[in-house]
């Protein structure tokens, strides 16, 4: 799967780093796929009320409606008809690209597998949702949709009749198919909805608001568009000619034009291939998992740091079971967890400022303990050499130093940026081990685990526990969040970064190194 992976994710980075030029951070379209997917969903459903409000449900009744709203009250239900229509086509796309990328990204596997499972139905729901929308209008279109999609299911064999059937003459179709769409096409959102939510049971404070800047661009836009192209019907269906030719809707009819040249049979297979297939890729081939976090409960408080902060709700509290004079304990469920380390940066004990030496988090990560990123830091210390060193704590999805600031800036490296104690920087300036730290990972908004850079600044920023102290000086903290391929601007940014700590006063610079580094406490 690499070798798809890899191509795809190189261009996405390089285009998120474009618009990174154009939005803010926070903004960028990229970063907001899921969220900007619900806002669509509500923009259609509202605007879709609203032109039910006029719709008349018949065979002679329902194109002449839309005509109206269309025409006659274009300032108003026609641009609503076409903001139902727009935001439908957009939700497509944004889902499309979300699908696309989060597969680049891997984060379809492992821990991740049931979000990327569920998205199976939502798929089908958001096509069967469009599709019945088309069915309404009643117009050329949905009488080529009507016929192919019914001789489509007519190959299905639980219907007692041809569904088709009831398409090739004027009289053979009554009222009664408009009461049935309309059904379908009210209920298949609702469950739709109901499934959104239930992929998102296993993500942790999920983004389903995009920001509002971006919201209101993006509404502003679905609104120019329906003013500049409005939506319109094509000619009224007409039972007794046949339909040669339609324009589509790309987003949710591209493949129809297949029903003219595979059998129905074959393309039930291609579909159900096609399905399968998404269903089970969490599988092609299983995620080899990192073992997952473990509670060291004789050092944990019951503090429910680590549950907050955990992205995959994978840390539950439960009652004390060791008898100590704490409310609870912190549990975690292997299924869930990813190894990400946020946990371990969110616990009070994790400290290197410790007098012992077997350093020993709340909760930490079978293979990189505490003590081991501690070990890390001290050898990237020995490694630099020079009159100003600078230590840099980074991310493994993250960019990577080059040989050019290989002199005076050594890299310490772990799953995510977030599992970083910030007392792990006071501990490193403090004793000497470096006179600047950079702090990098992930671009803002895109973090591999979701909160890692936002936990991270905001433990710095003295905004979330646990926060950094107020008597770290803040001038020798840079922080530069990024992509794998930026790595140039990070080699960059250390070398002026490590210009700006060579011009402060000495007593600035950071303490003498102390020789016992594990041992040495500051309490």
């Amino acid at each position: 799967m690499m070798l798809i992976q890899k191509p795809i994710r190189a261009v996405f980075v390089r285009v998120e780093g474009l618009l990174d030029y154009v939005f803010p951070h926070a903004w960028n379209p990229l970063y907001n796929l899921g969220a900007l997917g619900f806002f669509m969903y509500w923009i259609v459903a509202v605007s879709g009320i609203y032109v039910y409000i006029f719709f008349d449900t018949g065979i002679t009744e329902a194109y002449g409606s839309i005509e109206y709203m269309t025409n006659d009250q274009w300032y108003l239900a026609g641009i609503m008809r076409s903001l139902h229509r727009y935001a439908s086509d957009a939700m497509v796309l944004f889902m499309l690209i979300h699908i696309v990328r989060e597969f680049s990204l891997d984060r379809y596997r492992g821990a991740r597998w049931f979000t990327w499972f569920t998205g199976v139905p939502i798929f089908i729901f958001v096509f069967l949702s469009g599709i019945t929308g088309y069915w309404l209008v009643w117009d050329r279109l949905a009488q080529y949709v009507a016929l192919k999609s019914t001789e489509w299911l007519d190959w299905v064999p639980i219907f007692g009749t041809s569904i088709a059937a009831n398409f090739v003459a004027p009289d053979s179709l009554d009222d009664r198919f408009f009461t049935l769409m309309i059904f379908i096409h009210i209920v298949a959102p609702l469950i739709l909805l109901l499934i959104l939510w239930i992929h998102l049971q296993r993500v942790r404070k999920p983004i389903i608001n995009p920001p509002r800047g971006l919201a209101i661009g993006m509404f502003v836009s679905l609104l120019v568009l329906s003013l500049v192209w409005p939506a319109t019907s094509q000619a009224p269906a007409d039972l007794s000619t046949v339909v040669s030719v339609v324009n589509l809707d790309w987003f949710y009819l591209g493949l129809y034009p297949l029903l003219d040249y595979w059998s129905a049979g074959s393309l039930w297979a291609a579909a159900v291939v096609v399905f399968g297939t998404f269903a089970i890729m969490p599988l092609m081939p299983p995620l080899k998992r990192s073992p997952a976090a473990e509670v060291i409960l004789e050092h944990c408080n019951g503090c429910t740091r680590c549950v907050d902060d955990c992205p995959y709700s994978a840390i539950i509290m439960r009652p004390r079971s060791d008898g100590r004079a704490f409310i609870g304990e912190a549990v975690v469920d292997p299924g869930l967890c990813v190894s990400c380390g946020i946990c371990v940066g969110s616990c009070p004990s994790a400290s290197p400022f410790r007098k012992r030496s077997d350093l020993v988090s709340g909760i930490e990560l079978p293979d990189y303990m505490l003590s081991e990123l501690r070990a890390k830091t001290c050898k990237a210390s020995d490694s630099l050499s020079g009159g100003t060193r600078i230590l840099v704590f980074g991310c493994d999805p993250g960019a990577r130093i080059g040989g050019k600031v290989a002199s005076l800036a050594a890299m310490v490296r772990m799953p995510c940026i977030g599992m970083l104690p910030p007392a792990f920087i006071d501990w490193a300036l403090s004793r000497g081990l470096a006179d600047g730290i950079v702090i990098t990972g992930c671009r803002e908004g895109n973090c591999q685990h979701r909160r890692g850079v936002d936990w991270t600044n905001a433990r710095l920023d003295r905004k979330r526990d646990p926060q950094l102290r107020r008597r770290v000086p803040r001038t020798r903290i840079l922080r530069f969040w990024a992509s794998p391929v930026d790595g140039k601007a990070l080699d960059k940014a250390i070398t002026r970064f490590a210009e700006s700590v060579s011009q402060l006063p000495e007593q600035e610079k950071g303490r003498t190194r102390k020789p016992d580094l594990v041992g040495a406490s500051d309490e």
